[in-house]
C-alpha cells in the first residue's frame, strides 16, 4: 500500500503555480479570520491562528477534496462558545483546555465514522434544516458581535438576552470603537459589492478583482492596527484591542479528556461533528462538480477527523471547511490539498515571526469582519422555495432557526432533526393510495380519478405508494374496508405493492389478519408486483404460505386470473 495519497503520487507539475498561487491568498485569509473566529469562540486569538496550520496539512493526506479549505469557521465557533460558556469562564485556561478536548472528541468521532463507513451521514441532516440551523446561527453570531462594535460589555447566550443587554448598554458605548467598527463594516460590505468592479474598471483581470476583493479584511485589518497603533487608541479611547499574541509555533501535546469531561462534550461534539461534516460535504461536492471530479464522503470523515485530532495535538480547536476560503481557494487557481499545505507552511511563519503586529488590532474590526461575512450565510431564498413547495420542510427550518436564536444552538438543531424525522413519519403514515383500473386496449394501469380505465366487477385493485410499516399499515387497512363497505359486490382484494420495499412486522401483522379476515367473508387477498426482497421474506412467514399461487408478476396477470375481461368503464 502506497503511502502517498494519489494527488501526490499524479502530481503534475503545471499544477504548481496555481497551487502556490492559492495557498498564499488562503493564508492571507486565514490571519484575520482565525484571529475573529477564536475571538468568537471565546478563545486567545492564537488558538484560532494554531487551527489553521496543522489541520490543513493532515487534511491534505486523508481527504478527499482537491480544493476544500480546512480551518476555523464562523459556525463551528459559535458551537464551541455555546458548548463551553456553561462550563468555564471565556478565556481561561480551563476553557482552552476543554476546547481541545471537543475537537479531540470530534476528531476521533469523524475518525470511527469514517472507519465504519458511515458516509451516508451527510444525508443525515435535511437541507432545510441545515439552512435554518445556520441562518439562526448567522443572526445570533452577528447580534453577539454588536457588543465589541459598541465597544461594551455584554453577557448572554440567546438573542433577546443580548439584545436587551445591547440596548441597555447603549449609552455607555464606546463611539471611538463605534466609528471604527461601523467605518469597517461600511468598508467591508462595499468591497464584497463594488470592490471587484472597481478593480476590473482599473485594467486588471475579472478573476484577480474577485479574488482581492475577497481580500479585502485584510486591508482592513492592516489599516486599523495601523491607526490605533499610531494614535493609541487603545489607551486615549479605551479601544479594546488584540494584545499580546504570543509568537512561536504551537507546541505538540495530547490532553485526553476524563470520563466527567466526555459526559459533558460528547454531545456537542457530536453536533459539532455532524454539522461540520455536512457543511464540508456541501462545499467540496459544490467545487468538484465545476471540474469533474468526485467527493468521497467516507475519505472525508477521515479528513476531517485528522483534522480535528491534529488541531487539538497543536493547540487549536475544532475546525472544517470553509465557504470562502474554499470559493477563494478554487479561483485563485489550486489544483490540489498542497495548496493547502503552502498556506499552513506560511502561516506557520507569520506566527513564528510577526504575531507582534497584531497587538494593536481593535475587536472591532475583528466583529465587522465576523458579521459582514456572515451576514450571507441567512438563507432566506430556501424558506421562500421551502414555503411553496412545502410546509412542513419550511416550518422545520422556521423551527431550527428560531430554537437557536431563544433555545440555543444544540437546542436549535435538535428541533430541527425531530421535525424533520417527524415530518417523515407523518407523511408515510398518510400514504397515497390509489384504486386502479385498465387503460382501454392497453396493459398500462392508472388511477380511476385521474384517467378513463376500465375496471373489473368485484375486483378491488388498490396501489398503496409507500413502503408498509408500522405508522401506516392501520391506515391502509382502514380504506380497504371502507372501499368493500361502499361496494358490496366486491370479492376479491388485489393489493399493488410496486412501490413497496419493505413490509415491517407491524404491517405483516396486519395484512395477516387483513386476509384472514377476507377469507372468512368469503372474499380473496391478491397480490401483484412484489419485489424481490419483500417477496423474499413473505416467503416464510404464514401470509406467505396462505398467499401462495395468489401473488402475480404484474396487475396485468392478476385481472386475467380475475376473469375474462367483463369490464365497467370509468
Amino acid at each position: 500500500m502506497n503511502a502517498l495519497p494519489e494527488w501526490l503520487r499524479n502530481y503534475q507539475p503545471a499544477w504548481l503555480t496555481g497551487d502556490i498561487t492559492a495557498g498564499v491568498i488562503v493564508s492571507v485569509m486565514l490571519i484575520p479570520q482565525g484571529l475573529a473566529y477564536a475571538l468568537l469562540a471565546g478563545l486567545p486569538p492564537e488558538m484560532g491562528l494554531y487551527a489553521g496550520i496543522l489541520p490543513l496539512i493532515a487534511y491534505a493526506v486523508l481527504g478527499s477534496s482537491m480544493t476544500l479549505a480546512i480551518g476555523p469557521v464562523a459556525v463551528t465557533s459559535l458551537m464551541t462558545a455555546s458548548a463551553l460558556q456553561p462550563l468555564a469562564t471565556s478565556g481561561s485556561p480551563e476553557y482552552a483546555v476543554l476546547a481541545i478536548h471537543l475537537a479531540l472528541i470530534s476528531g476521533a468521532m469523524l475518525l470511527v465514522f469514517g472507519l465504519l463507513r458511515l458516509g451516508f451521514l451527510a444525508y443525515f441532516l435535511s437541507h432545510p434544516v441545515i439552512s435554518g440551523f445556520i441562518s439562526g446561527s448567522a443572526i445570533l453570531i452577528a447580534v453577539g458581535q454588536l457588543k465589541y462594535v459598541l465597544g461594551i460589555k455584554v453577557d448572554g447566550t440567546h438573542v433577546l438576552e443580548i439584545l436587551w443587554a445591547l440596548l441597555r448598554g447603549v449609552p455607555q458605548s464606546n463611539p471611538v470603537a463605534l466609528f471604527i467598527g461601523v467605518g469597517s463594516m461600511v468598508f467591508l460590505l462595499w468591497a464584497r459589492r463594488y470592490m471587484a468592479r472597481a478593480l476590473t474598471g482599473l485594467g486588471l483581470p475579472a478573476t484577480l478583482s474577485g479574488i482581492l476583493a475577497k481580500l479585502a479584511p485584510v486591508l482592513a485589518v492592516f489599516a486599523a492596527c495601523v491607526v490605533v497603533g499610531v494614535f493609541r487608541l487603545d489607551a486615549t479611547a479605551g479601544v479594546s484591542v488584540v494584545g499580546h499574541v504570543p509568537q512561536g509555533l504551537p507546541s505538540f501535546s495530547l490532553s485526553v479528556p476524563g470520563m466527567h469531561a466526555l459526559g459533558q462534550l460528547w454531545l456537542p461534539a457530536l453536533l459539532i461533528t455532524l454539522v461540520g461534516f455536512v457543511e464540508s460535504v456541501s462545499i467540496a461536492q459544490s467545487a468538484a462538480l465545476k471540474r469533474q471530479e468526485r467527493i468521497q464522503p467516507n475519505r472525508e470523515l477521515l479528513g476531517l477527523g485528522v483534522a480535528n485530532v491534529a488541531s487539538a495535538v497543536s493547540g487549536g480547536y475544532a475546525v472544517t471547511g470553509g465557504f470562502a476560503r474554499s470559493v477563494v481557494n478554487f479561483e485563485a487557481g489550486a489544483h490540489t490539498p498542497l495548496a493547502g499545505v503552502i498556506a499552513a507552511v506560511l502561516l506557520a511563519l507569520v506566527i513564528a515571526t510577526l504575531t507582534g503586529l497584531f497587538y494593536y488590532l481593535p475587536h472591532a474590526v475583528l466583529a465587522a469582519t465576523i458579521i459582514v461575512s456572515v451576514i450571507s450565510l441567512v438563507d432566506s431564498q430556501t424558506l421562500k422555495e421551502a414555503w411553496q413547495y412545502d410546509r412542513a420542510d419550511a416550518l422545520s427550518l422556521l423551527a431550527t432557526a428560531l430554537g437557536v436564536l431563544l433555545l440555543g444552538v444544540e437546542a436549535g438543531i435538535l428541533i430541527g432533526v425531530a421535525l424533520s424525522l417527524g415530518a417523515l413519519v407523518w407523511r408515510s403514515s398518510r400514504p397515497h393510495m390509489a384504486v386502479v383500473g385498465r387503460v382501454p386496449g392497453t396493459e398500462h394501469f392508472r388511477n380511476i380519478e385521474r384517467h378513463a380505465v376500465q375496471t373489473q366487477p368485484g375486483l378491488l385493485a388498490l396501489r398503496v405508494d409507500e413502503n408498509l410499516f408500522f405508522a401506516n399499515a392501520a391506515v391502509v387497512e382502514e380504506k380497504i374496508e371502507s372501499l368493500l363497505k361502499a361496494d358490496p359486490a366486491l370479492r376479491r382484494v388485489l393489493l399493488i405493492c410496486s412501490a413497496v420495499n419493505q413490509i415491517d412486522a407491524t404491517a405483516l401483522g396486519v395484512l395477516t389478519h387483513l386476509e384472514r379476515s377476507l377469507d372468512a367473508r368469503g372474499m380473496v387477498l391478491l397480490l401483484a408486483e412484489v419485489k424481490g426482497p419483500v417477496m423474499d421474506r413473505l416467503r416464510s412467514t404464514e401470509l406467505g404460505q396462505r398467499l401462495q399461487g395468489k401473488v402475480f408478476l404484474s396487475v396485468h396477470e392478476a385481472f386475467l386470473h380475475s376473469g375474462q375481461f367483463s369490464m365497467e368503464s370509468r
